[in-house]
């Protein structure tokens, strides 16, 4: 099993990634950034960006875009806004030193960055987090999951960062804790060339033992050569719709003598696996078009390659008070290839602006793992051994346009419209199981070895093909006119479509009596033509009667939205939004069984939100708001097909019967600003949520576990923030030049929360496993007062820095803590699936650099999870703890450079 490093290898690892930063000298220009992903952006804002930050002029591309509160003589947006939000301009992105966005929102209060780069607005989870591009819907390049990993974004591209946690009419009816909107950059202020590269160690992966296996020659890039390809006999069956009940046993074998077999199959020790590598190349440039008109050009382009070794505990249990009915130990080795690319076009005319922005990304992921363990629900006695290997394909296009035209001095117009398609493609995702039965050799003659005789009994062995294809359309337009000084008018459209198609299809392979010296080879050997063809080997389908869905999701929307000054010190922001959604999901009669289940949801709903903002002092001013909002079913949660999630190592299953959850939301704030970028702020919140989608576990006497998804009846939510953010000048100290334009940076916020679910005696829900018939007590599944999945009572941020104000020069330790929070409700009302995130401490630290010639360059190094906290999910009752997964994080150390052209 993987052993964590020692502290002197540690320190080895530590000494090897920053010696770049040994090499350098110190750059008063302080120039540019990159980060370990290879993520880049420039270190300094250029004068341009921090004159228009400083005038309080933040270009924000969202409908009904003028956030700047007329009349309000402030240059801090935040305060000027009509609603809570928090605005990083590009001088402001830049000046927080993260090389990407999820880096620099981490120092918004109310953000938490989840597995890297999934950023959650108050903690809730991704069913209640919205992400836009330029106010435009931003589809996942993950489409099992809803939240966009934000740390794809280079800083370098985006203009601005816009963070809503109060509701208004003008962005889409599903919000639930907020709005991250990222607006790229239209125009370059300056032509500019970066090249990027970095590499990271991890204490329990770098250079530790690990698993692999070969698949094909190009998987280094994330791109598979063509050899995973679905072969063309089982295309052929497929395309046909007829069942393998009734496809012959010769026809069966041809199908299977096609698969790639050992390529994808065997899996192979590594004893030392390398660091995470990443390089980055961003360039922009802008022309002069007529007298008043300005053409520019942005592109980006990254590659990263980072590897991940798990050794990880997983259980299960019938009864949790009993102890584990079900242990594995599992060594998982994960490859995962990132390349990412971006080219926009900003056109500038006077005051008319057009952007057309282009986004690829592409995630790819290579996995291979092997278990062992008992299972007493199958063989008392016996132990398990399971290999799996996996390829996984993530990928997204994006291309959208967008249109902000000044018609007059009161009207202005904006429209936007464009077209994503994400992909996701699992081909040759295989398992094989062995058994060793342990009893003695006089009853069982390979007692003492591992067999698989392919009879699901005594081992297995499957192979899943799985494709995902969704496409999105989506326009919209938006009409403001101001009627006064400090009093303005705003209506908008929107209309959505999303068509996603999901096919998965598991195959086993089936032998009856199949030789015991052959139930002991290897897994490449055992399903050989040789043997396929001598031991008569078949298939069986084990993906169900609709093997494909449909799923789609068609909106309109119309809104109307009045921002007015109602006297000095009190103004008020109100609207209501009208949004008609049809959502439906379709198994597609592959089989041509005469059935097609089908289920839909059909609603319009009119969404009302205002927000009153008084000012009672210079500095100081109160908010209240209220709103009304829903939350949609995810695809992934609506479509009756298995799939395994490989960050929980765990299967889901959706539910076709899902409906519509509806939010009422309340707010109230005291904002107290002391200079710019310092402020004190203290606010409660309350939400009621009807029908809020849960996630729960099934477990069955054999112990396979299934996650799933059920409406709950009702539940509420409240809780209080406080915020603090503070500089402390250090010039004051000494007369020497290094403290003259240092500061001390504190910011900390602390997050408080409850929540509980209400079931009632009377109130039922509809899992996946219904038919027919009454539907289930909701008592069956929820319990009453239970906390909401997901959610921690506790959440702390701190920060502790020491920056420089005049060049790129920070050294920043980062502290969060997060309390325990339910990731399931529990099998047959045992107690939830918990997760304990803990503690953990970061330190980032980042320098501009001169290189010999003059060349601008930046160096960053990076110490994450410093006091080596663990990844805990787990069950708990009468003093036993049984661990669904359990394993080290371990530290990572990284560093990286960028240079500047």
């Amino acid at each position: 099993m993987s052993k964590p490093l020692s502290l002197a290898r540690l320190l080895l690892i530590s000494s090897a990634l920053v010696a770049p930063v040994a090499l350098a000298q110190t750059d008063p220009a302080g120039t540019t950034g990159a980060d370990a992903g290879g993520a880049v952006t420039s270190g300094t804002p250029t004068a341009a960006e921090q004159a228009d930050s400083d005038a309080g002029n933040v270009d924000v591309s969202i409908p009904g875009a003028d956030i700047v509160v007329t009349g309000r003589r402030t240059t801090n947006v935040s305060q000027a806004a009509p609603q809570v939000v928090n605005v990083l301009s590009a001088a402001d992105i830049k000046r927080t030193g993260e090389g990407d966005i999820a880096g620099s929102l981490q120092r918004v209060t109310g953000l938490s960055v989840v597995s890297g780069g999934y950023v959650y607005v108050r903690g809730l989870g991704d069913r209640y987090s919205l992400a836009l591009l330029n106010g435009s819907p931003l589809p996942s390049p993950e489409p099992l999951k809803r939240v966009v990993p934000l740390d794809i974004f280079p800083t370098s591209v985006i203009a601005s960062t816009l963070v809503q946690k109060t509701y208004s009419a003008n962005f889409p009816g599903e919000f639930g804790g907020g709005v991250i909107n990222l607006t790229t950059k239209a125009i370059p202020a300056e032509s500019y060339l970066e090249i990027g590269f970095g590499s990271s160690a991890n204490t329990e992966t770098s250079g530790q033992l690990g698993y692999t296996h070969y698949g094909s020659k190009s998987d280094w890039t994330g791109f598979d050569d063509s050899s995973r390809d679905v072969p063309p006999l089982l295309k052929q069956a497929f395309a046909s719709g007829t069942p393998f009940p009734n496809i012959s046993r010769t026809d069966q074998q041809a199908i299977a003598m096609q698969f790639l077999n050992a390529d994808t199959s065997v899996v192979q020790r590594t004893n030392s696996l390398p660091f995470n590598f990443s390089a980055s190349l961003n360039g922009g440039t802008a022309v002069d078009v007529g007298s008043d008109g300005r053409l520019g050009v942005i592109a980006t382009a990254s590659y990263s390659n980072k590897w991940r070794t798990r050794d990880n505990l997983q259980q299960s249990s019938l009864d949790v008070s009993q102890g584990a009915g079900k242990s594995y130990q599992q060594v998982a080795t994960d490859n995962e290839i990132t390349v990412n690319g971006l080219l926009g076009l900003g056109l500038e005319l006077g005051e008319q602006k057009l952007r057309w922005t282009n986004l690829y990304i592409r995630d790819t992921l290579k996995r291979s793992a092997l278990n062992i363990g008992q299972n007493d629900g199958l063989i008392q006695g016996a132990d398990y051994l399971t290999q799996s290997t996996g390829w996984y394909e993530r990928q997204l296009i994006d291309t959208q346009l967008v249109g902000e035209f000044k018609l007059s001095d009161a009207l202005s117009l904006d429209m936007r419209g464009g077209f994503a398609n994400s992909q996701r493609e699992a081909p040759y995702e295989r398992e094989f199981t062995y058994v060793r039965s342990n009893r003695d050799l006089a009853t069982d003659p390979v007692g003492d070895r591992f067999v698989n005789a392919l009879n699901r009994q005594r081992g297995d062995a499957s192979v899943t093909f799985s494709d995902l294809n969704e496409d999105l359309w989506f326009a919209g337009a938006d009409l403001s006119y101001k009627i006064a000084p400090g009093f303005s008018l705003t209506a908008g459209y929107a209309f959505n479509d999303t068509k996603r198609r999901s096919s998965r299809y598991e195959l086993h392979f089936d032998a009856v009596n199949l030789p015991v010296p052959v139930q002991q080879l290897r897994p490449d050997y055992l399903l050989s033509d040789a043997t396929i063809q001598l031991y008569d080997l078949g298939l069986l389908e084990f993906s169900g009667n609709y093997p494909v869905y449909d799923a789609a999701l068609r909106t309109h929307a119309g809104y109307a939205q009045v921002q007015a000054d109602l006297f000095a010190g009190l103004s008020v922001n109100a609207g209501v939004r009208y949004e008609k959604g049809e959502m439906s999901v379709t198994g597609v009669d592959v089989y041509n069984t005469g059935l097609t289940p089908f289920n839909e949801i059909r609603k319009d709903y009119w969404l009302p939100a205002v927000t009153f903002t008084f000012e009672a002092a210079k500095g100081l001013q109160l908010r209240a708001s209220g709103s009304k909002t829903i939350a949609r079913p995810q695809f992934r949660e609506l479509i009756a097909q298995p799939y395994l999630d490989t960050e929980s190592n765990r299967f889901f299953r959706g539910n076709p019967f899902l409906q519509d959850s509806q939010l009422w939301n309340a707010d109230i704030r005291a904002e107290w600003y002391m200079g710019k970028d310092e402020r004190i702020t203290a606010a409660a919140f309350y939400k009621k949520i009807d029908n809020p989608i849960e996630t729960y576990t099934t477990i069955t006497d054999t112990y396979n576990v299934t996650t799933s998804f059920a409406n709950a009846p009702e539940a509420t939510l409240y809780g209080a923030e406080l915020e603090v953010q503070k500089y402390v000048p250090l010039d004051t100290l000494s007369d020497s030049s290094f403290f003259v334009s240092r500061r001390i940076a504190l910011i900390g916020n602390y997050t408080y929360t409850q929540s509980k679910l209400k079931v009632g005696a009377g109130d039922t829900t509809i899992p996946y496993t219904y038919t027919t018939g009454e539907p289930p007590a909701a008592s069956d599944f929820f319990l009453n007062g239970v906390p909401l999945t997901g959610q921690s009572d506790h959440l702390v941020n701190l920060q502790l820095g020491l920056e420089d104000t005049d060049t790129l020069s920070q050294q920043t330790f980062l502290l969060t803590y997060a309390s325990d929070r339910v990731t399931s409700r529990g099998p047959n009302l045992q107690p939830d699936i918990k997760e304990r995130p803990g503690i953990q401490l970061d330190f980032v630290a980042r320098q501009g650099v001169k290189l010999p010639g003059g060349i601008n360059s930046e160096v960053k190094f990076e110490a994450r999870n410093i006091l080596g906290r663990k990844f805990q999910e787990f069950q708990e009752q009468d003093g036993n703890r049984v661990y669904y997964n359990r394993y080290k994080i371990g530290t990572t150390i990284a560093a990286s450079m960028t240079v500047a052209f």
